[in-house]
């Protein structure tokens, strides 16, 4: 899809987020976090389905609007202070109405004990209860980072991502078009290899798409006639990326003679992944091209424009603004030294006839037999204008008049 140069790409909303047990939470080793499980081990298979943890203090109270029960429910020292401002039968009802809403699991924060109402009220309703050995800022930390990670929107596409100058650049194309041949040669120049063949892509807030490796094809690249190439082997740890940011496609396109391509790079073409439109360009391929100095200078003129430096469009520019200027302008707009010496004889509205003054030193060729006297050298050209330059002549020295 094509965008006007002057108009941005239009955002889509975010693609829905996927959801995960409880279970496979708690059960992470890159939590980060200890947890206990004090009740609600029945519960240990409901969802989470949003990244964001909530910590609900006005549910306690009996305000339940805006609780979302597929969140991470987080209870504080605050919300636990004010559980115990409150009577026996009151701490009862709270925590009984907290845990009806069918919430996904409760994280109780560095707390050496929890209160019984708590307890009993999660065990009841089958909902896991944890006691975290961090602070709430830090517990809170530990499971947005994660699920963040496991709760993205992903899918996979067919191409091969590069590291060009920290431009993250995914080819695209057909099968066989040298899209693992391109990706070789750039880390022959320096840069580095994501993935080849299969690239997964995950979408993160606030409209970022992250590409990364197939597990069994990390860090290789099939070239065919060379079977599977190891970079990290054959390169060092410096050539090869874990995951980076898809910030431009290049699509390799097999070169047509009656297709016609961009030769401006004036307006600007998306391609969405995950309802994020990244910019595209199309690069036809043929024999004699040198592709890997050409997805270098897409990856440098990207750097350019995410600096606010457009060149095309600054040139295009340029060319609109000289174009309203017209070549010939009026006489009284002329500086003194090039206007028009009065001739000899001429209405005022036939400026065109009679002769040039002999000392004129605008006098246009072939006006008169005073041009004569002008070397061919030293003639204007035909295409010249000679209300622009005036001519030379090489007798008008020291204020002299006449051509000779």
């Amino acid at each position: 899809m094509s965008e006007s140069p002057s108009d941005p790409p239009a955002r889509s909303a975010p693609p829905p987020m996927l959801d995960i047990t409880v279970r496979e939470v708690i059960e992470d080793t890159r939590l980060g976090i200890k947890l206990a499980r004090l009740a609600g081990e029945s519960g240990l298979g409901r969802p989470i389905r949003h990244p964001r943890v909530q910590k609900s203090g006005l549910a306690l109270a009996g305000h339940y609007y805006g609780v979302v029960p597929t969140r991470v429910q987080v209870l504080g020292e605050t919300e636990l202070s004010y559980l115990e401002t409150l009577g026996t039968d009151q701490r009862g009802e709270a925590a009984r109405g907290f845990f009806s809403l069918g919430l996904s699991c409760v994280v109780v924060t560095r707390r050496a004990d929890c209160p019984r109402a708590i307890v009993q009220a999660a065990e009841a309703t089958g909902t896991p209860l944890f006691m975290s050995d961090a602070r709430s800022s830090r517990s809170i930390n530990a499971f947005h980072a994660l699920l963040d990670e496991k709760l993205a929107p992903s899918t996979s596409l067919h191409g091969v991502l590069v590291d060009v100058f920290g431009i993250g650049l995914l080819l695209l194309g057909k099968s066989g078009i040298g899209k693992s041949e391109c990706a070789v040669e750039l880390v022959l120049r320096g840069h580095r290899l994501v993935a080849d063949d299969v690239v997964r892509c995950e979408w993160r807030p606030p409209g970022m798409v992250f590409g990364s490796p197939a597990d069994m094809l990390r860090h290789h690249v099939e070239v065919r006639g060379l079977g599977l190439l190891n970079i990290k082997d054959l390169f060092g740890v410096t050539a090869v990326r874990e995951r980076k940011r898809i910030d431009m496609i290049v699509r390799l396109d097999e070169w047509d003679e009656k297709k016609e391509y961009d030769r401006l790079g004036v307006d600007d073409e998306h391609y969405p992944i995950l309802g994020t439109p990244i910019r595209l360009v199309t690069v036809p391929v043929r024999p004699g091209r040198d592709m890997g100095a050409m997805l270098e200078m897409a990856a440098r003129n990207e750097l350019l424009r995410r600096a606010g430096k457009h060149s095309a469009r600054e040139l295009l520019a340029r060319l609109e603004e000289n174009a309203g200027i017209a070549p010939e302008m009026a006489i009284e707009d002329q500086p003194e030294s090039v206007a028009l010496t009065p001739i000899s004889g001429a209405s005022s509205g036939n400026l065109g006839s009679g002769t040039p003054a002999p000392n004129s030193s605008v006098a246009l060729p072939g006006w008169g037999d005073s041009d004569r006297a002008i070397p061919a050298a030293q003639r204007l050209p035909s295409n010249e204008s000679s209300a622009w330059i005036p001519v030379y002549r090489p007798n008008d020295r020291g204020g002299s008049g006449g051509d000779g």
